[in-house]
């Protein structure tokens, strides 16, 4: 199943599907913050580092299959299959827009 996702999120799936840290930052507002496994990446240098690192340590595909808003924040459910532990796995991608470009993100179970 299709799902339309808006311009910022798409383009981070999209580069995310190419293993392309750089464009991932791009999604980014430069102050933005990104939630991870506990961690937390403040900006984009940080954040371009955070996927340059997930994506040297582990290979992985996402497929996001569906969408939803929930108090101003767009939430994006996707299946992770890779070489990482626990997988496979649906996660919940939480996306806060700031001017089409990304704010937050917080990815949890």
């Amino acid at each position: 199943m299709t799902i339309e996702l808006p311009d910022a999120i798409a383009r981070y799936f999209a580069a995310d599907k190419k293993s392309d840290p750089k464009g991932i930052s791009e999604c980014f507002t430069k102050d933005a913050v990104v939630v991870d496994e506990g961690n937390t990446y403040a900006g984009r240098d940080a954040i371009e580092q955070w996927m340059a690192n997930a994506s040297t340590q582990y290979s992985y595909t996402v497929e996001p299959f569906s969408i939803a808003e929930e108090g101003g924040r767009v939430v994006v459910s996707s299946h992770l299959v890779g070489n990482f532990p626990g997988s496979p796995v649906d996660l919940r991608y939480v996306f806060m827009l700031r001017d089409d470009k990304i704010a937050e993100l917080q990815i949890v179970p």
